[in-house]
């Protein structure tokens, strides 16, 4: 610190260059600087610092050292300087010395802020005009001495509490005087006061007389040198007053001179009272464990130590065992060897060594019997046993045999797979209702049925694959067998539809509650038929039965009328009917002659119409000629040539349907299965102009897959269609636009209206609407309009031929199907088509 002291550049200070400086200054810095102890000097006004090389170590590592040199004292310890400056104001105002001990002055160092003690002196210096001109410091850091009283201090009292916590008496004896000093808690165990001497005939008096010849060996031996002086032993000692005995532990240690001769026995006693009564209490509490494990109906052992001794073992684990009686004492590996392959000793060891019991369930056990080796089934158990010092010391073995249980439980898993065999051989879906989540779940042929790709469903979706007609009356069905006091049982049939192929089926469902035990409904579960293919043939045999009782019925009551008639006319009839059978002949071929005659007028129609086109086209042509020929012509044979090409394209028209309804009644119709959705998706696009052209509003319902020929039922939509946008209301003024919707139902045989006479017998019928907003006709023209060239408008008012309608009845006829319609005049009108479905 000279070194720096002289280099420092003191021409910026207060107080010069060192040449100078007061002779007093210069003097207190040679002081301070050979000195070994810790100095500092605060001079002048400013307090500038001057410290020494032993003060050096108290600014840290990455203190205020070296920049301190020099600096006021206020800019060197901003931190303290609140503590220390009124110090020095002390010292410079009265001229005495001050003395710190232990003082707390925190200071900043080694990067951080430190707290720092400190004894300290500050004293004044005096200059040359008899003035204090300075503060001299004198310091040592005791912050070492500090921490280690203030640990020396909590040391004695955690002892204390602990002394306390764990109520221990303390006791000191000086052999010599035979002076005996204790704690309050050991004076009361004596019956004194805290404040009582204890003599020494009164602390040997209170051992209790059984014991008292034994401590006193015990201490006599812990005074002998070669005894090492530790002193142990447990005894009862008797309270004077209430004679209540107390077990105690007493720990001592003797400690010897030079000479070997004891000055000093203290140590400690502990009421162990409640330990002396547990460990009876545990003595008792095994004697009682030992009954109970004897007498107890399922099967228990313990085995102490990691090879596992067998300690105890009831006769039913011995029973099972079949090792005879005599097992206690015996290894467990010992008399059940055939288990070393089984993971059971691997288990015991586990459990013995991590105190983590082992449990297993339904778990086989092969136990040789009579020299065989046979299998068990068990639940069982290996629990830690912990000693009194909570050190595992065996494991519990209990168990319950459940092999009856398990072959039943076998038994019942082959007859639930010949169950599932049974179900799978007679095509049966499976499906069961969880009643308290709403859950429905499906078995995979359930699933393909539906379309689903996933096995559970919640209410909602699984209610989804019902026609729309069905599903209030299916839900309704379901929630009341559900309900508690319900017969339980569901049975119910209704179709369902794919909602990935739109297949349809018709399903026979049948189901039971089971309820949990409580007795409260919890699961729905049943199973389902798919009887389309029956229902098809019933209803095909109800039909013909329905049919033959009819025609049975009209035949009796006509038999019954003319019964007296025939009889009377017998005679008449027998003549009569050899008539009736040469007529009949007659009929039979003239019914051949009119199918041949009828085919052949469709052949010609179909002949005609095509041979028409040639000749037709060559009028058109030549009429094109003639009418660039005579364009400029004044006179009338423009408007002739006209009239003529507007009575050809009407003619052509014709032609065209009658070409059309000739190839729908002689072409047979392909049986494919042909998407209704993507039919009138293509009547859409045929018809886009026209319905750009009309403003029409069209909208198209979800629309299943039938049988049948697309062409045809191409040609059935776009004519339906047409026919709707040709015959709307147009009357933007009024708002009016063309609107035409195109819905899907179905409709089960049975539900049929009466009028309807499918060509096809079916189960299920897809009823196809398409309503308009059009000028409508009156309802009595409803089967007229399907004839050929019937129309109920003149050509100046809606261009047509009159075969469109009859189109769509032929093609409706081709597909097994019905066609009808219903309006009224403004009011629109709907066409109602009939297809089979299954």
């Amino acid at each position: 610190m000279g070194e720096l002291t002289r280099q420092y550049n003191w021409e910026q200070t207060a107080i010069g260059t060192p040449d100078q400086w007061p002779q007093s200054l210069r003097t207190t810095l040679s002081i301070i600087l050979n000195s070994k102890f810790p100095m500092f000097l605060f001079w002048g006004e400013q307090h500038l610092c001057f410290y020494n090389d032993a003060y050096r170590p108290s600014l840290g590592k990455e203190g205020k050292h070296p920049d301190a040199l020099g600096w006021p004292g206020a800019q060197v310890w901003p931190e303290t300087w609140p503590i220390i400056k009124p110090l020095i104001d002390q010292v410079l105002a009265g001229g005495e010395a001050t003395w710190s001990e232990d003082q707390l002055i925190p200071i900043y160092r080694n990067g951080e802020l430190d707290d720092v003690y400190w004894t300290f002196s500050y004293s004044p210096v005096i200059d040359e005009s008899n003035r204090i001109a300075g503060v001299f410091v004198t310091c040592t850091e005791t912050t070492q001495k500090v921490t280690n009283l203030k640990h020396l201090e909590e040391s004695n009292q955690q002892l204390t509490f602990a002394i306390e916590a764990t109520e221990l008496g303390t006791w000191d004896l000086d052999p010599i005087t035979n002076r005996f000093t204790a704690n309050a808690r050991l004076k009361h165990w004596f019956g004194l006061q805290p404040n009582d001497e204890i003599e020494l005939p009164l602390a040997i008096n209170a051992i209790a007389e059984r014991d008292r010849q034994r401590v006193a060996e015990a201490i006599n031996d812990a005074l002998h040198y070669g005894s090492g002086g530790r002193y142990d032993i447990e005894y009862t000692i008797v309270h004077p007053a209430t004679q209540q005995e107390r077990f105690i532990k007493a720990k001592g240690k003797a400690w010897f001179t030079e000479a070997q001769k004891a000055y000093r026995f203290n140590g400690t006693l502990q009421d162990i009272t409640e330990h002396k009564r547990a460990e009876q209490a545990l003595i008792e509490s095994e004697q009682t464990l030992r009954s109970l494990v004897a007498s107890a109906p399922f099967p228990i052992g313990v085995y102490v130590g990691r090879q596992m001794r067998i300690q105890l073992a009831n006769q039913s684990i011995i029973n099972i065992w079949g090792k005879g009686n005599d097992v206690v004492g015996k290894l467990y590996s010992e008399i059940l060897p055939e288990l070393a392959d089984q993971h059971i000793y691997s288990q015991l060891d586990s459990v013995y060594t991590t105190g983590i019991a082992f449990h297993a369930r339904n778990q086989r056990v092969d136990i040789q019997v009579n020299g065989t080796l046979q299998p068990f089934y068990f639940n069982y158990s290996f629990t830690p046993l912990y000693d009194a010092d909570g050190q595992i010391y065996g494991v519990m073995n209990t168990a319950a045999e459940i092999t009856d249980l398990i072959l039943v439980k076998q038994s019942l898993e082959k007859s639930e797979q010949r169950l599932r065999g049974a179900i799978e051989l007679a095509e049966l879906a499976t499906w069961s209702l969880d009643i308290q989540t709403g859950t429905f779940h499906y078995s995979d042929r359930f699933m393909k049925w539906l379309g689903f790709s996933e096995s559970t469903k919640d209410l909602e979706a699984a209610y989804n694959p019902l026609p729309d007609e069905y599903r209030q009356s299916v839900a309704d069905a379901i929630a009341a067998v559900i309900q508690p006091g319900s017969s339980g049982f569901y049975d119910n049939e209704h179709p369902i539809i794919n909602r990935l192929t739109g297949q349809i089926r018709i399903i026979h469902a049948q189901a039971q509650v089971f309820t949990d035990s409580d007795g409260n409904p919890a699961v729905l579960s049943g199973t389902a038929q798919d009887v389309t293919e029956h229902r098809r043939i019933q209803l095909a045999l109800e039909q013909q039965i329905q049919q033959r009782t009819e025609e049975l019925e009209t035949a009796n009551e006509e038999l019954a009328a003319t019964n007296e008639e025939l009889a009377a006319t017998n005679e008449e009839l027998t003549a009569v009917n050899e008539e009736v059978a040469s007529v009949n002949i007659g009929l039979e071929e003239s019914n051949q002659l009119l199918t041949r005659s009828n085919e052949n007028l469709e052949q010609f129609a179909y002949i005609a119409s095509h041979d028409l086109q040639e000749p037709l086209r060559k009028i058109q042509q030549f009429s094109d000629l003639l009418k660039s020929r005579y364009i400029s012509s004044q006179g009338e044979e423009l408007a002739y040539l006209e009239r003529m090409q507007s009575a050809a394209s009407r003619m052509s028209m014709l032609i065209k349907d009658l070409l059309a309804f000739s190839r729908i009644s002689i072409r047979h119709v392909s049986e494919t299965s042909v998407s209704l959705t993507s039919v009138i998706d293509q009547v859409l696009e045929n018809l886009s102009v026209a319905i750009e052209e009309s403003n029409a509003q069209i909208q198209i319902g979800t629309l299943p897959s039938v049988q049948g020929d697309a062409l045809q039922l191409e040609q059935l939509f776009q004519n339906l269609l047409s026919n709707a946008l040709k015959f709307s209301r147009r009357e933007p003024a009024a708002g009016i636009l063309p609107q035409i919707n195109v819905i899907a139902y179905y409709v089960m045989a049975t539900d049929l209206p009466p009028s309807i006479k499918p060509t096809k017998q079916a189960t299920i019928y897809c009823r196809i609407e398409v309503v308009d907003n059009g000028i409508g006709f009156e309802d009595k023209y409803a089967d007229r309009i399907f004839q050929v060239f019937q129309r109920l408008h003149g050509r100046n008012e809606f261009a047509g031929t009159g075969v469109g309608l009859a189109i769509c009845q032929k093609v409706v006829d081709n597909h097994g199907g019905a066609i009808t319609a219903s309006s009224q005049p403004g009011q629109g009108a709907t066409f109602s088509v009939y297809l089979p479905l299954q």
